[in-house]
């Protein structure tokens, strides 16, 4: 049977073939618990290590700040609760937005259960933050600003760098969802300025199941998960050997190819945005014209159904609804309806994004 066209790349990716290759000894002979101090737990201690570099180098950090995760989920919450807990002496407050990722948003609502306040910034139409309200909502009580980098779905980029020194002028922390946007755009921590940062290996060419969280030194964090004292006591639990040699070959491999590979991106995704608007005039791009991710179009088609165009091309094209119809009608994306999309527009919004395999015949091709 042939498969689709993959233009869903901000969904899970495939596993590059070079990832793949650099795990399988730790799938078949190394096996060993890095831990342990005989030679099996040195050369996967060593494995571990080597990664942390890689994750290290492409954030532009030291080793010691990277832990190393079950994925974005759990790295943000270790962020967003471990700040929480670590600073609920010096106030209660924490500031998001209203198009973050459930990883996040749902983290803050149980913390409100707890008693925390959050605020939960709008956006404009682009999607994008105003600093002036960044402002007004930070106060002196606030302990931590939460705001995603790239926005899974419409790859629009947020201001964080400017975010985050807004935060520190109050004495807040600063973390960003950097799953969408490593690999796609810059993400060093000292130019981003952030505290914490998170990453997802499945949006990274490396398995599902592994992920990294960044931590400034000097930040603390009310533990997450507890037991025996792995990460630097921070993240009890064995390593997943084989899933962070993935991540750690598949961050190396990001910086080695950072700047052509985002160029060739871009011009794929202009490429699909132009091939589709000749036969569809009347169609919307959404998310911000410039800052913007360089491989995602979310394109809303005037007076059509998601459901309905997914359905058409379900055998040739794999993407992504921003809506979806049913029986009560047609329910909305909270992204888009927060970015005010005239409800004729976003009924018909699919996300298309290309990635590091996709080719211009591909593109071509989906296209027709």
């Amino acid at each position: 049977m042939k498969q689709p066209i993959d233009l869903d790349s901000n969904a899970p990716t495939p596993i590059d073939p070079q990832v793949a290759e650099a795990m399988l000894p730790y799938l078949y002979q190394q096996f060993g618990n890095p831990s342990s101090g005989h030679p099996y737990g040195q050369t996967t201690q060593a494995a571990v290590q080597k990664a942390r570099l890689q994750v290290a180098q492409l954030l532009g950090c030291q080793d010691t700040q990277v832990i190393f995760t079950s994925g974005g989920t759990e790295s943000n919450n270790y962020a967003i609760q471990g700040v929480a807990r670590a600073c609920q002496s010096r106030g209660n407050h924490i500031v998001t937005s209203v198009t973050e990722h459930p990883a996040v948003t749902e983290v803050c609502r149980y913390l409100e259960t707890e008693g925390y306040r959050v605020t939960y910034l709008d956006v404009d139409d682009d999607g994008r933050i105003s600093l002036a309200d960044v402002e007004e909502a930070v106060t002196e009580e606030t302990i931590l600003v939460t705001i995603m980098h790239a926005n899974n779905e419409t790859g629009t980029l947020a201001d964080i760098a400017a975010i985050a020194a807004i935060a520190h002028q109050h004495g807040a922390l600063m973390h960003t969802d950097c799953a969408q946007s490593i690999g796609k755009t810059p993400t060093h921590v000292d130019e981003l300025g952030v505290d914490l940062l998170t990453i997802a290996g499945h949006k990274l060419y490396a398995p599902k199941g592994v992920g990294a969280l960044y931590v400034r030194e000097g930040v603390e964090l009310a533990k997450f998960m507890h037991g025996a004292n792995h990460e630097s006591n921070r993240r009890a639990g064995t390593e997943n050997v084989l899933g962070i040699v993935g991540l750690g070959e598949a961050c190396a491999m990001v910086s080695e190819r950072f700047g052509p590979e985002q160029e060739r991106l871009r011009q794929l995704r202009d490429r699909l945005e132009h091939g589709i608007r000749q036969g569809y005039p009347d169609i919307r791009i959404n998310g911000a014209s410039e800052n913007r991710l360089p491989n995602t179009a979310s394109i809303s088609f005037l007076g059509l159904q998601a459901q309905d165009i997914l359905a058409e091309l379900k055998d040739d094209v794999a993407a992504s609804a921003g809506a979806a119809c049913h029986s009560e009608g047609v329910s909305i994306s909270s992204v888009l309806e927060a970015m005010r999309i005239p409800l004729d527009y976003a009924a018909g919004t699919i996300r298309f994004s290309v990635g590091r395999h996709t080719t211009k015949e591909e593109i071509d091709y989906a296209i027709k």
